[in-house]
């Protein structure tokens, strides 16, 4: 009965975040900042082809990653 429940708890969990991962999808173009996109992001564009690294999108999708993981930690205690 045990593994029944913490599979319930798993299924939840990844259910939150689906359905947190659609709407962000959905509602992403209307947002005034765009992941990819944000200040401070390297794009260089030369004459024979160009050079893109989301410095800024990394820092923000690890902090971001980072507070959600010690999160889910912090709740399974």
């Amino acid at each position: 009965m045990d593994s029944a429940r913490e599979l319930g708890k798993v299924l939840l969990i990844a259910g939150v975040l689906l359905a947190f991962g659609g709407a962000s999808l959905m509602l992403g173009g209307r947002l005034p900042l765009r992941l990819g996109r944000l200040p401070g992001d390297i794009a260089y564009r030369g004459k024979h082809g160009s050079f893109y690294f989301p410095v800024v999108t990394c820092l923000l999708l690890s902090a971001v990653l980072t507070l959600l993981f010690w999160l889910v930690d912090w709740l399974r205690r």
